[in-house]
């Protein structure tokens, strides 16, 4: 026994001495490289033949390197750090409620926030900004227009819009604008409980335990927790998430990191609220982080029905350390597994191609994984639904209009003419409506191409090549005049798509945000799937026993096929 100790200990001091060794060699490349650097950066700016900016060296110097790693890894300067926050940690800020958008270089409104000051104070969408606190809006970039709209609460802004061809001046009062993490929560008809959940900044959990605490009282069949739009954020927040429909004591999530400080495992601490509710996580291409391991835990736990679209694939933990002269540095410190084992990262940033441009993991390389019951479920390229839901995809003439906003110009006018419409859930445009947007769009440029044309494009290109033109163009040019000729229909061939999209440009105009949200409900194919189920018994358990087809979720083969599916 005594030799085994001793066995033992002269393998620990190995592996010490070996960690210490590689430690002292990396402390020796970092102090190395930075007098190179510091060297380097002084002779360029004390020499270089035209005069220099030491700021703009160095933050091209910064980028370049963080290029290098993944795009999450970020320098933050002290100007931009309040954006920073906005964006990753808080959700308030001061401001008047007003979202702008640059068309053809000039400054229009785009959305209101319904209760803040630019609602208040009438200011409307298609206002275009001309000035703001006496300065000139032209030639200003986003973040400078931000900057002068927000300021302290109860500071004041003076506005010159243009209306019609006229100018006025609106004075404001900064308010602290909310933009809550939970931007609508509801009861369908049906007597579902519905939750769309946006972001996963400071107290997200909070915001949606409170949703559901209200919605729970009005004795829901089931609830649905919609992530489709939701780009991730605060990984604590997901955490707490899962505790409201998860037991106490539960591993959720663990991250894992090369510096051992890093590797932390998260576990529910609290009794759920919801432990047996009925629920389905909605998820699409744009769920992503914190979004996917709430959808991920609830999927391993056995816990949740996922309904949609294959998840984006951020499998990666960020953190942020503080920089001398109040800068930040926001760095990759750790993947993150969910319950299974699994980690859902769908890109390879540690190899990249001789353009610097990573790769996702091949489909070769993902590894199985079983849920708590069995399931089988694989890691790399995001979160898997249970029940797939082709998401829709725009057709070339609808791109166009939104881009060339001929929508956004459509849904102006009609506030105009319409002082009221139907109620949010079942407003929809009328025939002679249609008619007069179409009408409306005669002499304005939306030219597109369509896949068609490129593909036809391509043919005509490669028939050259291969000199073969001559025998082909009579029939290639018979098919682009037959093109131009469907085209010229696109605007009747693709109505219900168009109508959706400018239906809710208008109800935007009347109802604001959370409108929109219950006015497509009308066309939601992935909410309508997921009430299907949840007024289901049978097929729920069915999901969540992984019987038959639902025994394997989102294996290479499953998935190609899919693939396959959605593009025929």
């Amino acid at each position: 026994m005594m030799k085994k100790y001793k066995i033992a200990a002269a393998a620990f001091l190995i592996s010490f001495a070996v960690l210490s060794l590689s430690f002292r060699e990396d402390l020796f490349l970092i102090s190395k490289n930075l007098d190179i650097f510091a060297s380097l950066y002084r002779e360029i700016n004390i020499n270089y033949v035209e005069e220099t900016n030491p700021s703009t060296l160095m933050r091209s110097s910064i980028d370049a390197m963080l290029d290098n790693l993944d795009p999450y890894t970020e320098y933050v300067p002290e100007s931009e750090v309040e954006d920073y926050k906005l964006k990753y940690v808080s959700t308030q800020y001061g401001g008047i409620g007003a979202s702008t958008i640059f068309i053809e270089g000039k400054l229009f409104v785009n959305d209101i926030s319904e209760g803040y000051p630019a609602d208040k104070q009438g200011v409307k969408p298609g206002d275009q900004l001309v000035k703001i606190n006496g300065n000139e809006v032209k030639g200003k970039e986003r973040s400078q227009v931000s900057q002068l709209l927000r300021g302290p609460k109860g500071s004041s802004v003076e506005l010159l819009i243009i209306r019609e061809g006229a100018l006025i001046t609106k004075t404001l009062v900064r308010d602290e604008i909310r933009q809550p993490n939970v931007s609508y929560s509801g009861m369908t008809a049906d007597n579902i409980a519905y939750i769309r959940l946006d972001k996963f900044l400071e107290n997200a959990a909070q915001e949606v335990k409170d949703a559901a605490v209200t919605l729970g009282k009005l004795q829901p069949k089931g609830m649905v927790l919609d992530l489709r739009y939701n780009g991730g954020g605060i990984l604590q927040e997901a955490v707490k998430i899962v505790n409201i429909f998860v037991d106490k004591d539960v591993l959720v999530v663990t991250q894992k990191g090369r510096n051992p400080q890093k590797t932390i495992t998260y576990k529910t601490l609290n009794q759920p609220l919801f432990p047996q509710i009925p629920l389905v996580i909605l998820i699409g291409g744009s769920s992503a982080s914190a979004s996917e391991i709430v959808a991920g835990a609830l999927q391993d736990l056995d816990r949740a029905i996922i309904v949609g679209q294959r998840s984006y694939g951020k499998g990666l933990v960020q953190q942020t350390f503080n920089l001398p002269y109040n800068s930040l540095v926001k760095v990759t410190v750790a993947k993150y597994f969910t319950p299974s084992g699994r980690c859902i990262q769908a890109f390879d940033y540690a190899h990249k191609d001789a353009n610097g441009k990573s790769s996702k993991f091949a489909d070769s390389l993902m590894t199985k994984f079983n849920t708590k019951i069995g399931r089988s479920v694989y890691d790399g390229n995001g979160v898997y639904p249970d029940v797939l839901v082709n998401a829709p995809k725009l057709s070339p003439i609808t791109v166009s209009l939104i881009n060339k906003y001929l929508f956004f110009d459509y849904a102006n006018g009609y506030k105009k003419k319409n002082k009221d419409i139907a109620p949010a859930a079942s407003f929809q445009l009328t025939e002679s409506d249609y008619t007069a947007f179409v009408n409306s769009l005669a002499g304005k440029d939306y030219a597109y191409v369509s896949r068609t044309e490129r593909l036809l494009s391509d043919l005509r290109t490669e028939a050259e090549k291969e000199n073969k033109l001559n025998a082909v163009k009579a029939d290639l040019d018979d098919l682009k005049a037959k093109m131009i000729g469907a085209k010229k229909a696109d605007l009747i061939t693709y109505k219900t798509e168009i109508k959706r999209v400018l239906e809710a440009q208008i109800v935007g105009r009347y109802y604001y945000e959370k409108g929109k949200v219950t006015q497509a409900f009308q066309y939601d194919k992935e909410l309508n799937t997921a009430k299907a189920i949840l007024n289901d018994g049978g097929k729920m358990a069915a999901i969540l026993k992984g019987e038959g087809e639902y025994k394997t979720i989102g294996s290479p083969v499953k998935t190609i096929a899919a693939a396959v599916d959605d593009n025929q």
